[in-house]
């Protein structure tokens, strides 16, 4: 048998392979992690302010450093935004406003994703007469700005008696939100390798045993980007919200607006800044639940063409 060994002397010669391992402190890694601290510093400062400021009383708030911490902390700013602060009307907070924003937000986005789920599937496995030209209908219909439909779709609330109500702002939202989420999906399951796809009809299966057994059980990801799109874009809203809806229906970002601009009274910041932030706390604590789906969702093919 060969003895395949090397002599020591090529032993000895050998070097390995690959880049070189590079100084923790190089100038590239200095410059990029540099970066990353100091935007992370610009959008965490501003919710710090916001926080600490919440927890002061107003005595200690005149004193005008913002940054310093509570030297006696309360939580009774945030008591008084969401049971005792003045929306106009209405002294009751905002808990009147998040419960509103609840009932607009969960079936806007059920229908929406729902329905855009089902327009994707159909747009990237059925070939149908004219679905090119429904799609660019769909797509063009992402680019037209909400502003240049307020008034028409007052008049359409209006005549078919539902203008000021919650279901005529839900399916304003569904409405909206249909064109980029069936492109985000059209474009998911453009993704899916098509033989899964003729294998299911070489079985039998049809349009919605496809759908519900293949592709709704490989679509995670990207429900999870859709829905946090939606809940974020719905629960934000502040243009539909004071357009289409009256004071008893007010979404949570309209009483927000009216708490903060207030102008009756001393202006209480510490109670503004506690509004905004039980306000802002609904799509937080989604995305922090959903982020790794999220991008999944988004690299699996969401943005793909």
């Amino acid at each position: 048998m060969a003895d395949l060994s090397l002599p020591a002397t090529a032993a000895a010669r050998v070097e390995p392979r690959g880049a070189r391992p590079r100084p923790a402190l190089s100038r590239r890694n200095v410059i990029l992690y540099g970066t990353l601290i100091v935007v992370a510093l610009y959008y965490l400062l501003p919710l710090y302010v916001m926080v600490v400021t919440s927890l002061k009383g107003m005595p200690e708030i005149r004193l005008g450093n913002i940054f310093s911490p509570p030297m006696e902390i309360t939580f009774q700013p945030w008591v008084k935004a969401w049971a005792e602060a003045c929306t106009g009307l209405n002294c009751d907070g905002l808990s009147r406003g998040f419960w509103n924003s609840v009932r607009i937000t969960v079936p806007s986005v059920v229908i929406s994703i729902a329905i855009a789920s089902v327009n994707g599937y159909a747009l990237a496995n059925w070939r149908f007469r004219g679905s090119e030209v429904f799609f660019a209908i769909l797509i063009f219909g992402a680019f037209i700005p909400y502003q240049v439909m307020l008034y028409p779709i007052v008049i359409l609330l209006r005549e078919i008696g539902l203008y000021g109500t919650l279901t005529g702002l839900v399916i304003v939202h569904s409405i909206f939100g249909m064109p980029i989420l069936t492109l985000l999906f059209r474009n998911y399951f453009a993704s899916v390798p098509e033989e899964l796809f003729k294998a299911a009809r070489v079985d039998g299966a049809g349009f919605w045993g496809i759908y519900l057994k293949i592709m709704l059980p490989m679509a995670l990801p990207i429900f999870v980007v859709a829905i946090i799109l939606q809940v974020t874009g719905i629960w934000n809203d502040f243009l539909f919200g004071v357009v289409y809806t009256r004071p008893d229906t007010y979404p949570m970002t309209v009483q927000l607006n009216n708490i903060v601009n207030s102008t009756q009274g001393v202006k209480e910041y510490n109670v503004n800044m506690a509004a905004t932030i039980i306000t802002g706390l609904v799509p937080l604590v989604i995305y922090f639940i959903s982020g790794k789906l999220f991008v999944r969702g988004i690299a699996a093919g969401a943005v793909k063409g």
